[in-house]
């Protein structure tokens, strides 16, 4: 089955003693940055912050490859991943759109859901 979306699920590492000035930044991210993600296809885009600084990023599009070059061609990218590059161990050279480890997807429910057949019912020994 083609997808029309591909869900793109990553995760980094911020510093522990970042961590509360990172979540300040992402209160307000710059309107140019936020219509930026928006026009190259990052949709339903969203990130998880534990308390041990362990990022998780979620996001829709139905291109990975052009979302990722469409934010490498806009400015106000470069300068939002100078700024926050600072805030995540283990990146090297990379910056924190490119030095991301993305995770692969195992499970959706919907896509399950759409697989069974018409009538098919779960069986109450597949029910516990």
């Amino acid at each position: 089955m083609v997808r029309a979306v591909q869900r793109v699920c990553f995760q980094l590492q911020v510093q522990p003693d970042r961590i509360e000035e990172y979540k300040e930044r992402h209160a307000a991210v710059w309107p140019g940055m936020l219509e930026a993600l928006a026009a190259t296809g990052w949709h339903n885009y969203s990130l998880f912050l534990g308390g041990d600084g362990l990022l998780i990023g979620y996001f829709e599009t139905p291109d990975l490859q052009a979302a990722l070059a469409g934010m490498e061609a806009a400015a106000v990218n470069e300068r939002w991943q100078a700024e926050m590059a600072e805030f995540f161990v283990e990146l090297g050279d990379a910056r924190p759109d490119t030095g991301f480890r993305r995770l692969g997807e195992v499970f959706h429910l919907e896509d399950q859901l759409e697989d069974r057949g018409p009538g098919e019912k779960a069986d109450e020994r597949d029910v516990r």
